[in-house]
């Protein structure tokens, strides 16, 4: 049976994650827009490698930094591309940091176009894990 813990952050997950969804349906007529997306994906990220760090800690497996979550998810068979994954982490490190449109663009480029599809194939990994060890 997953722990209560596990559960709550996988339902904080999916909340933030569907809330950068439905950003991208919203018409980009400034420069906001784009930077609450961004700061949309920075919550869910933050909220996907804890989500990650809860159930491989469940499993029996400690692991602490962002990238050795990273590492201990795709060794563990919880996210299929490792690689992607790190380049979602240095795109959110970099939110940290935008002073200028182009880099702001092209982080909200990454989202749009590779982050969401793998934040989303976790959440749909994590759905059927739940699924099956609560029956």
């Amino acid at each position: 049976m997953i722990e209560k813990r596990l559960l709550q952050r996988f339902e904080d997950f999916k909340n933030a994650f569907m809330r950068l969804k439905e950003a991208f349906d919203i018409e980009i007529e400034n420069e906001i827009i784009i930077d609450g997306i961004i700061q949309r994906f920075e919550f869910t990220f933050e909220l996907a490698w804890k989500l990650m760090k809860d159930y491989l800690a469940y499993e029996g497996i400690e692991v602490n930094s962002p990238r050795s979550v990273i590492r201990a998810a795709y060794e563990n068979h919880l996210i299929d591309d490792g690689e992607s994954w790190i380049d979602m982490l240095m795109d959110r490190n970099k939110t940290s940091h935008i002073y200028d449109k182009k880099l702001s663009l092209e982080i909200y480029n990454n989202i749009k176009d590779k982050h969401l599809k793998h934040l989303e194939d976790l959440k749909r990994k994590l759905e059927m894990i739940i699924k099956r060890e609560n029956k």
